[in-house]
């Protein structure tokens, strides 16, 4: 019998000044069982950070599908947003069906090594941002996973900012490609 996933309910409230975007998201979240609250926490904070009326999340580890996406009305996938350190085939296919690709990589060192190694043959897709997420600011968003979290982002000048309740995280992210829409 396969393990199942575990559900998780974000009430999501987003200001972001800079897109002149601010929404509430009621998001239902499945933490698939051999993923850590840390990588669901990363998937939530791209959601945020990327908030629109059609993106959403893929069906999950171990399919085609990215972790989240938004297609046009057409069924044209505009954004495709992955987090981790997916392969090199893997991201270059999604350039080729994307207009823009998102990569949320985390965990310090793995991240330096896989970008030293991916980079060479990235670094040629115009359509893509990789942005390396802080370990501290990983850190911070695993503690506030819950199965019933209520989330507010709010963005100004690049900058970004995480709270539930009391806590309050600042996004600490470095752009390694020269690409795409600077990770928003």
């Amino acid at each position: 019998m396969a393990i199942s996933s575990t559900i998780h309910r974000v009430n999501l409230n987003v200001a972001d000044m800079d897109r002149h975007y601010y929404a509430d998201h009621a998001l239902t979240v499945a933490r698939h069982a051999s993923e850590t609250d840390e990588r669901m926490m990363v998937r939530v904070l791209a959601f945020a950070l990327h908030a629109h009326e059609r993106l959403e999340f893929g069906r999950g580890i171990g399919t085609d599908e990215p972790d989240l996406w938004q297609r046009d009305l057409t069924g044209r996938t505009e954004r495709w947003i992955d987090v981790g350190l997916p392969d090199e085939r893997r991201v270059r296919k999604a350039c080729g069906q994307s207009e823009h690709v998102v990569i949320y990589a985390y965990g310090a060192r793995a991240t330096a090594l896989w970008w030293a190694k991916a980079a060479p043959e990235l670094e040629r897709c115009r359509n893509l941002d990789v942005l390396a997420l802080s370990d501290a600011t990983t850190a911070a968003l695993e503690a506030l996973a819950e199965r019933n979290m209520e989330l507010q982002l709010m963005v100004q000048e690049g900058d970004a900012w995480l709270a539930s309740g009391d806590h309050r995280i600042a996004i600490e992210r470095e752009r390694l490609t020269a690409g795409g829409d600077a990770g928003r």
